[in-house]
C-alpha cells in the first residue's frame, strides 16, 4: 500500500512538472522562427534553428531597445536593491529579536502585517508621494536609479526581516556576550560574528527577492515609465509589442535572454533556499 502511495505521489509529481515545462518548452521552440512562422503555427518546431541566432542579433541591434543598456540597468537596480534589503533587513530584524519588549513586538507585527498590502494598492499613492517628494525637495526619485531602488528596498523589507527575525531567534545570546567580553563593540559583532551565521538565511533572502526584481515589470514602468533612457529588460521587451502590430519572435528571444541569468544564479544556489527557509521556519 505505501508502494503504491509513493508511485502516485512520484507520477503526480512528474505530470506537474511536465505541466509546469509546457511554456518554457514553447518558448524556447518559438525563438527558433520568425513572427509569421509563430502566428500560423505556435507549438511546431522550427524549420531553421538559424532563425535564433538572426532574433537575437535583431535585438542587440534594435536602438529602441537598447538590449545592452536595459542588462546593465536591470543588473545595477537587482544588485543594489539587493544590498539594501539585505543590510536594512538583517541589521533590523537583529535589533527586534535581541531588544525584546512591547515596541519591538509592535514594529515586527507591523512589518508582518503589511506583506499581505498587494502593491496594486498603493502604486498610485506611491508615485504622487514621489512626485510631491520631488517637489519639496528636488531630489529627483521618478524615473532614477534612486526612486526605483527605494521602492523596491521597502517593498522587499517586510518579508526580509521576518525571515531573519526567525532564524535570529536561534543564534545564542551567549556568542554575542562572549563577543563583547572580548572587546567587540556593536558594529564588529554584527558584521563579524552575527552576519557570517547568517549566510544561508541571506541567501534565501537574495534569490526570492532577486527574482522577483529582475522579472517584474508593474513597478518599474511605474517608477521608470516607458522611453526612459534607465529602463528594466521587462520594460524593454514590451517595446517589440506595438499598436498594430507585434514582433513575437523578438518578444520571445528577448524574454529567453532575460530569463537565462537568474535561472543560472538559481541552480547554483538552490540548495541554501530550501536550508535557509527550514532553518528560519523551525527555529
Amino acid at each position: 500500500m505505501k508502494r503504491l502511495k509513493n508511485i502516485s505521489v512520484e507520477a503526480f509529481t512528474i505530470v506537474l512538472f511536465l505541466l509546469f515545462l509546457v511554456p518554457f518548452v514553447i518558448l524556447v521552440i518559438n525563438t527558433g522562427k520568425d513572427s509569421n512562422s509563430i502566428i500560423d503555427s505556435a507549438l511546431a518546431l522550427p524549420e531553421n534553428w538559424g532563425q535564433f541566432i538572426t532574433n537575437i542579433q535583431l535585438i542587440l541591434t534594435d536602438p529602441t531597445v537598447a538590449y545592452i543598456t536595459s542588462f546593465v540597468s536591470s543588473v545595477i537596480i537587482t544588485v543594489v536593491s539587493l544590498v539594501v534589503i539585505v543590510l536594512a533587513s538583517s541589521l533590523c530584524a537583529w535589533g527586534l529579536v535581541r531588544n525584546k519588549n512591547k515596541l519591538s513586538s509592535i514594529i515586527f507585527l507591523v512589518f508582518v502585517a503589511s506583506m499581505v498590502i498587494p502593491f496594486q494598492v498603493v502604486m498610485f499613492p506611491l508615485v504622487s508621494w514621489y512626485k510631491m517628494i520631488t517637489d519639496a525637495t528636488g531630489i529627483e526619485l521618478l524615473r532614477s536609479y534612486l526612486g526605483i531602488i527605494l521602492a523596491y528596498g521597502g517593498f522587499g523589507v517586510a518579508l526580509s526581516v521576518f525571515l531573519y527575525h526567525g532564524f535570529i531567534k536561534s543564534i545564542p545570546l551567549e556568542l554575542e556576550e562572549a563577543a563583547m567580553m572580548e572587546g567587540c563593540n556593536q558594529f564588529q559583532l554584527f558584521f563579524k560574528i552575527i552576519f557570517p551565521i547568517l549566510r544561508p538565511i541571506t541567501v534565501t533572502v537574495v534569490i526570492l527577492n532577486g527574482i522577483w526584481i529582475w522579472n517584474d515589470f508593474l513597478l518599474p514602468v511605474q517608477i521608470l515609465g516607458k522611453g526612459n533612457a534607465i529602463q528594466t529588460l521587462p520594460i524593454a521587451v514590451v517595446n517589440f509589442v506595438g499598436s498594430f502590430v507585434t514582433q513575437w519572435n523578438l518578444v520571445l528571444t528577448a524574454a529567453l535572454l532575460a530569463i537565462i541569468p537568474i535561472v543560472i544564479v538559481y541552480l547554483f544556489l538552490q540548495k541554501h533556499i530550501i536550508k535557509g527557509m527550514v532553518d528560519g521556519a523551525v527555529k
